[in-house]
């Protein structure tokens, strides 16, 4: 039982509700609603009551199945091929995949269902980033170009401190080009164009010669604002995504523009993860209460907060929607002004004392379901000024699920919160996070154990290449992380859950979706390289900021997804072989010492670098510097790769002991340093034995191969919970 001598508990029946959590939910979470305290309590205990031995059932298979296969290993056997798959198959690892699975959804939002763009993964816990977030449906295309290296970043073409009006025209030009890609016009370029005015139900676009010209597919026009013959913006479509162009000509980009034109706006994200899971750093009552007071902050409408910049400050609140008229009969309408909501519950594993069954820590997974489900009926009941979902569904991500079994339990627990709630059946849709081994080599019977609420498949590497380690741990040594990418069993495993998403029917149903782009400074490589993903077949992809978002979205302007989903329909690929053969260091491999410390180095410097802020300040995620001084986006994904990766090295004699401590001691002194600008960081050094986030670090790579399914969660958990309790106790 966790350590709650300090933390006073309201007793309801089998239940102790940590008195911050209950207050929260009687006060209010459930008033609006029409649910009652009591009936709400009764049928939570219920659920619990019911529901705990199998989710204890469930991860005891899972260490059941782990040993299985460190025997395997321990004996030596092939790790590959036939005998390899039929020793999986024996222990029930790998199941017979059901002939036909065809996905039975209703009810779904067009951003999930039919639409393509970006998505946004954020940390619920904080108000600033989740409003950004949500906000960040429609993105400034200028701002975009200008304020990232999409746009060379030297010389004359140099931000700066102030406007740099050449980099300005490079920026308008770009935006010009994209323009004649997407919406061509009859004749002349848009760069030429002079004025911009609505004639009947087209647009009509003048030179400086006063010729005229009109677009070469009328129907991209979808509306506008202001007068029909000095239009403030006007709206178009294409690939289904929406952009505006706005003409101001008192702007000072607008001024300077032969057509008044001072912005495009894009629609960017059109859905966002609000995460209660990976990002976030909640370990207790005082947490969970304030994640779910901001879910349904976002659910009611009013979440708001302060934001300072430049010395002066203003309040950020969610977005209204966007009004226009159509051209032709001037009719109005709205297109929504922020992300379709999901929210991120926590998986299977952890516990959390801020409600007690019997006196034990309830499943945090079971605490999520049932509450951010309560708080999203205040989205279908229209209790606040704006609508999530015009379908009237709950969109919960269920990450780390390994295995059908695990997804038939969540979709069980989906059903009883429902009945519990008063919900009508399959309103909380589900999204199945393919990034555990056991889930994607049986992807298809997943996803026929949630058919009737599945709105959601997507990929991982790093979460996925986390368990990979953890699970073939004992194999041998795995290669360096950056060959990990170019092994067959990514590409096979990114391949395989767009085909088997599709055999099962999600398009046109549900969200197909690939990883994050870890470097959000870098964004010239990330237009590089992230139209992969809608050139793959995915309908969305994850960005790590709202000005990702804005570029992502060019990308699904220039593929049309679902023409590329047509042509998988047929596809016949489940890239079992491949994404079965462990990606263990080659029996050649001529790495040097000055190679694996340089992987070691690296490796220990990003775990040290995020836990540390983990541990001692509560961040769950943010941009970490590297040991070059690259920043990159950091969470317990990247954190649980990492750590396994040493603990893989460390088993297999690569490193020793004495060698990842004396890199542990040198990395902190480097991360420290790192960090001296932040008021707020709490020092590693010089006392390493007494600074708790060093010892969490510590402790992922030396109890590495001990932890559940690699997972950095109990450790990071409890360090955690040590801190806040020094802090207490000094404050």
């Amino acid at each position: 039982m966790a350590d709650n001598t300090n933390q006073s508990y309201v007793a309801q029946g089998r239940l102790n509700i940590a008195s911050t959590l209950h207050k929260f939910i009687n006060e209010q979470a459930l008033p609006g609603t029409g649910i009652q305290p009591a009936h709400f309590w009764q049928s939570f205990e219920s659920i619990l009551a019911d529901l705990t031995p199998q989710n204890i059932a469930l991860l005891e298979k899972r260490e059941q199945l782990q040993q299985q296969i460190d025997d395997y290993h321990r004996a030596g056997k092939p790790v590959s091929g036939e005998s390899y798959e039929a020793f999986l198959r024996d222990i029930g690892y790998l199941v017979k995949p059901p002939q036909t699975v065809s996905a039975e959804v209703s009810r779904v939002d067009d951003e999930v269902a039919t639409m393509a763009g970006p998505q946004l993964v954020v940390p619920i816990n904080n108000a600033r980033y989740a409003l950004n977030a949500a906000n960040a449906r429609w993105g400034s295309l200028y701002d975009a170009f200008y304020g990232t290296d999409v746009i060379e970043q030297q010389g004359e073409l140099a931000p700066g401190a102030s406007y740099n009006e050449t980099r300005g025209a490079a920026v308008v030009d770009k935006a010009k080009a994209w323009l004649d890609s997407v919406i061509p016009l009859q004749t002349g370029s848009h760069s030429d164009a002079t004025s911009y005015w609505i004639k009947g139900d087209t647009l009509a676009v003048k030179f400086s010669d006063s010729t005229e010209t009109t677009l070469q597919t009328a129907h991209a026009l979808a509306g506008y604002r202001g007068n029909a013959q000095t239009p403030d913006a006007l709206l178009f479509t294409h690939n289904q995504l929406h952009f505006e162009l706005q003409i101001d000509r008192e702007h000072p980009v607008g001024k300077t523009d032969k057509a008044g034109v001072s912005d495009i706006l894009m629609e960017a994200a059109l859905s966002t993860i609000m995460d209660c899971e990976d990002s976030v750093a909640a370990v207790d009552a005082e947490d969970k209460t304030l994640v779910y007071q901001n879910w349904l902050g976002l659910m009611k409408g009013t979440l708001s907060v302060e934001v300072s910049k430049n010395g002066s400050s203003s309040v950020r609140r969610l977005n209204q929607d966007r009004r226009y008229l159509r051209a032709g009969d001037n009719s109005s309408f709205t297109l929504p002004g922020r992300s379709l909501m999901f929210v991120r519950n926590v998986g299977h594993l952890m516990q959390n004392d801020a409600i007690l069954l019997d006196g034990e820590p309830v499943y945090e997974g079971l605490m999520d379901a049932m509450i951010t489900s309560l708080i999203g009926i205040h989205d279908l009941k229209e209790n606040g000024e704006y609508r999530n979902s015009r379908k009237g569904s709950i969109y919960i991500v269920k990450p780390k699920m390994h295995g059908p079994e695990e997804v038939a339990f969540s979709d069980t627990l989906f059903r009883r919160v429902e009945q519990a709630l008063g919900l009508t059946e399959n309103t909380l849709k589900m999204g199945i996070m393919d990034e555990e081994r056991r889930t994607s080599v049986n992807l298809k019977a997943c996803i026929a154990q949630a058919r009737h609420r599945v709105v959601f498949i997507n990929t991982g590497f790093l979460d996925r290449t986390g368990d990979e380690i953890h699970t073939s741990m004992l194999a041998g040594a795995f290669a360096p992380k950056a060959e990990l990418k170019e092994r067959p069993w990514i590409a096979a495993y990114e391949k395989a859950n767009v085909v088997t998403g599709l055999a099962c029917g999600l398009s046109g149903k549900a969200q197909i979706g690939k990883g994050m782009w870890p470097v959000p400074d870098n964004m010239a490589a990330m237009m590089e390289a992230k139209i992969g993903h809608p050139q793959s077949g995915a309908t969305t992809a994850w960005v790590p900021s709202p000005t990702a978002a804005t570029l992502h979205a060019l990308h699904y302007h220039e593929v049309n997804v679902s023409d590329v989903q047509k042509s998988l329909e047929n596809s016949d690929f489940d890239g079992l072989s491949d994404i079965l053969t462990i990606p263990l260091m080659a029996p050649d491999s001529t790495l040097s010492s000055s190679q694996i410390q340089r992987e070691l180095d690296n490796n220990v410097q990003g775990i040290l670098g995020y836990v540390v802020r983990w541990v001692h300040q509560g961040i769950g995620c943010s941009k970490v510097p590297d040991i070059d001084n690259v920043g990159l986006m950091e969470d317990r994904a990247t954190l649980r790769i990492s750590s396994q990766h040493i603990a893989n090295w460390l088993e297999h004699g690569v490193v020793t002991k004495e060698q990842v401590e004396d890199t542990l001691a040198r990395m902190a002194s480097l991360v420290d340093e790192q960090n001296a600008g932040d008021d707020a960081y709490i020092p590693m050094t010089p006392n390493l034995q007494e600074s708790i986030g060093f010892q969490a670090a510590s402790d992922l790579i030396f109890k590495g191969t001990r932890q559940p399914s690699g997972y950095t969660e109990p450790l990071l958990h409890a360090r955690r919970r040590e801190m806040k309790a020094k802090l207490a106790s000094v404050s």
